[in-house]
Order: C-alpha cells, then sequence, then structure tokens
C-alpha cells in the first residue's frame, strides 16, 4: 500500500513523501511503518492506542477513525497533520 507522509513526519522517512507498508488493517499497516520507520507511529498514536487529535487519516480519500479498519493492497493511505502554535 502506499502511504503519503505530510512534511512534519519526512524526517522519519528520510524525506521521502511517500513511501510503502503492509498490513490488512489500519493498525498493520501503522506497525509496519514504525518498523520501517522507528518512532512514526508514536507520533501518531496515542498511548491509548488512538489516533492524536491533531492527526488526520485518510483512506482511499475517506476518513479513517478506528484502528481496525480493514485495508486491501491496493489501497492508499494519506496521513495529514494540523500544525499549532502563535
Amino acid at each position: 500500500m502506499t502511504v503519503l507522509i505530510p512534511t512534519p513526519l519526512r524526517s522519519y522517512t528520510q524525506q521521502r513523501a511517500s513511501v510503502d507498508a503492509e498490513g490488512t488493517t489500519l493498525a498493520e499497516v501503522l506497525h509496519d511503518l514504525d518498523r520501517r520507520y522507528p518512532g512514526i507511529r508514536f507520533r501518531m498514536i496515542d498511548e491509548q492506542d488512538r489516533i492524536r487529535q491533531h492527526i488526520r487519516i485518510f483512506i482511499n480519500r475517506e476518513p479513517a477513525c478506528d484502528l481496525s479498519m480493514p485495508l486491501r493492497p491496493g489501497d492508499e493511505m494519506q496521513i495529514l497533520q494540523a500544525l499549532s502554535g502563535g
């Protein structure tokens, strides 16, 4: 599956905007991303295994809210990260 990485997280992917990952659920894909790019999952998923407030994940342009969401090999995952500060 293709995963589109937002600019703030590209330091984990050697500045790649798009990477590959495998898994049959959103949780599995995120674990695979973390295996390939250590530390990236923690920036998206909190200690209670929920998507962090400032992160939005889309599968084939549809919002994903549940880590148990089933995925297919040809799906495209896009991660968006809100920026905050003043």
